[in-house]
């Protein structure tokens, strides 16, 4: 079995993501790995054809990006302390696409990411980036269900 020397954890701020980051450490202590955590603001640039007053659009992912960074580094420091040389980055685009160039990017081992358990008309709606992830990943992705977990 390959080592795994890098784990991705992609992070959306939310409880499915908060839920399962007490596993995210145990793995990542068990297999002595390094932990790269990434955000992606998502890109606003299909809302181009929209009129939209002021702030203009890039503006608005400006202070996005900016408020997410400094959300990735409160995120950081107050839930990942225990582990050492965690690496931290906020991108834009669309998400599952960004996590995989990551990946690629980074040398990254194996990607872990919450599902959000959405089910029929809102999956439908919204797709699932996860699903993305595991779809197209070049790694392998755990994916955790954080309302199965005990």
């Amino acid at each position: 079995m390959a080592h795994i020397n890098n784990i991705l954890y992609p992070v959306d701020f939310t409880e499915h993501h908060a839920k399962i980051l007490p596993m995210v450490i145990e793995m990542v202590q068990k297999l002595g790995a390094t932990l790269h955590t990434l955000h992606v603001v998502e890109d606003l640039g299909h809302y181009a054809s929209f009129y939209i007053p002021h702030p203009s659009l890039d503006k608005m992912e400006t202070d996005l990006k900016s408020g997410a960074q400094r959300k990735m580094e409160e995120f950081v420091a107050k839930h990942l302390e225990p582990l050492s040389g965690v690496t931290s980055d906020v991108m834009d685009g669309d998400p599952a696409s960004q996590v995989i160039k990551y990946a690629e990017e980074h040398d990254i081992d194996l990607i872990i990411t919450a599902t959000h358990g959405r089910k029929g008309l809102e999956h439908a709606i919204f797709g699932s980036v996860a699903e993305n992830i595991v779809r197209n990943s070049p790694v392998p992705v755990m994916t955790i269900n954080p309302y199965k977990m005990k």
